[in-house]
C-alpha cells in the first residue's frame, strides 16, 4: 500500500526547470503530463529523505541545496488523498541520467504554460513564480477537471475555459491562470436603466480601491465572472445581490446580447493581466432604484452615481481613463432601448 505521503521537486538552472514528459508508463495517472521529479514516501522517510532518494533515482542527480515551498493536498475519486511537499532545488552534482518514468527535458520556465500540465500544476507554478512564502494548497480533480482549489483555507475562484461562441469546453482553471495565460472565460454584466426627461441613464459603479484591476475605475452597474458549472443568468442575479444588494425576481433582468472583449492585456500591481471574455448583457430596470439605499459590497464597490447614457458612452468611445465600461457593452444597451422606446435619443448606438 503507497504512502499518502509524496515530494514533487523542481530543479531549476539558467531560467529553466527540469521537467518529466511521463510517456513511459501505459497505466500511469500522469500519462501524457510534464511534472517535476518527486514519488511517494518509503517506510520511515523524512520528506527531505524522500526528496534526495527520488532526485536520485529519478535524475542521477544529488541535490546539494532546496527549499521547502508548500504542502499540496490532493482528492480525487476513486483514489486515495495525497499529501504533497512541494520544492525547488537550485544546487546540485552529477550528470543526468535517464528516467525510467519518461524523458526528462530542460524547459524555460517562460513556456512552461504552454506544456499539456495539470490545471492545479498551473496554480502553484504561478506561486513558486512568484516567490510566495510557504503555502497550503489543496486540489480537488473529477478525473482530468479540477473541481475545488483552495489556498491557504481559501475557496479560490474556477473558470469553465470556453470557446469563442462563450460555450464552455469541458476544462476548467483557476481565476489568477485564466487571467495570466489570457484564456477565454465567461462573464454576466447587469445594466441598471432609468428613463430620464430626454433619453435614459445608466447606473455606474466604481470599483473599490481594493480591486486587482481597475481600482477606482467607473465600470457597469454590476458584473462578475461565471463561476465554473455556473450560467449567466444566475451569475447576474447572484452579481446584483452580492454588489448592489439587489434581489431581482425571475421576469426583472432582460438579456440583451453577448460582446467578445477581445484579448485585453494590462498590467496591475505590477503583474500582467490578459483577459480574454464572453459577456452576456443584461438591463434590470431602476425606476424604483435608490442610489443612497443600495447595500455597497465594501471590498467591491466603492459608490455609485447615476450618469446619461450618452454622457457614459462618449467617455467611454474617448477612452477616458476614469472609465473601464467595455464600449460593445454599452452599445448593445442602446440599441435595445432605441427598440424599446422609440422616442428616445440613442446617438452612436
Amino acid at each position: 500500500m503507497k504512502s499518502p505521503l509524496t515530494t514533487l521537486c523542481y530543479i531549476e538552472q539558467d531560467g529553466k526547470y527540469l521537467m518529466l514528459h511521463r510517456v513511459s508508463k501505459k497505466n500511469d495517472v500522469n500519462r501524457d503530463k510534464w511534472i517535476g521529479i518527486g514519488g511517494h514516501f518509503e517506510a520511515g522517510e523524512s520528506p527531505e529523505e524522500c526528496l534526495l532518494r527520488e532526485a536520485k533515482e529519478e535524475t542521477g542527480l544529488t541535490l546539494t541545496s532546496w527549499r521547502f515551498r508548500g504542502l499540496v493536498t490532493f482528492e480525487s475519486e476513486g483514489v486515495d488523498q495525497e499529501y504533497m511537499c512541494l520544492y525547488t532545488a537550485d544546487g546540485f552534482t552529477g550528470e543526468l541520467a535517464q528516467c525510467n518514468e519518461g524523458v526528462l527535458e530542460w524547459v524555460p520556465k517562460r513556456e512552461l504554460m504552454r506544456l499539456n500540465l495539470w490545471e492545479g500544476d498551473k496554480l502553484f507554478l504561478r506561486l513558486l513564480d512568484e516567490d510566495a512564502p510557504f503555502f497550503s494548497l489543496k486540489l480537488v480533480y473529477r478525473g482530468d477537471v479540477l473541481k475545488y482549489a483552495a489556498l491557504d483555507g481559501r475557496e479560490l475562484e474556477l473558470f469553465d475555459i470556453c470557446d469563442e461562441t462563450g460555450e464552455p469546453t469541458g476544462r476548467v482553471t483557476e481565476r489568477s491562470v485564466a487571467h495570466t495565460l489570457g484564456l477565454m472565460h465567461r462573464t454576466a454584466h447587469i445594466w441598471i436603466v432609468r428613463r430620464s426627461a430626454d433619453g435614459f441613464e445608466v447606473l455606474l459603479q466604481k470599483r473599490s480601491s481594493e480591486k486587482e484591476s481597475y481600482p477606482l475605475c467607473y465600470d457597469t452597474s454590476a458584473a462578475g465572472h461565471v463561476t465554473a458549472g455556473d450560467g449567466y443568468e444566475e451569475t447576474a442575479r447572484r452579481e446584483l445581490s452580492e454588489e448592489l444588494g439587489l434581489a431581482a425576481g425571475p421576469d426583472e433582468l432582460t438579456y440583451v446580447g453577448r460582446f467578445d472583449s477581445g484579448d485585453i492585456i494590462q498590467e496591475f500591481g505590477g503583474k500582467p493581466f490578459h483577459d480574454r471574455e464572453i459577456a452576456a448583457v443584461y438591463v434590470y430596470n431602476g425606476e424604483k432604484v435608490r442610489a443612497e439605499e443600495l447595500v455597497l459590497q465594501a471590498d467591491e464597490v466603492d459608490s455609485v452615481r447615476w450618469m446619461d447614457y450618452r454622457e457614459c458612452l462618449a467617455h467611454v468611445e474617448q477612452g477616458d481613463p476614469a472609465f473601464c465600461v467595455n464600449p460593445d457593452g454599452l452599445r448593445l444597451v442602446g440599441k435595445y432601448f432605441a427598440r424599446v422606446w422609440p422616442d428616445i435619443v440613442c446617438e452612436n448606438a
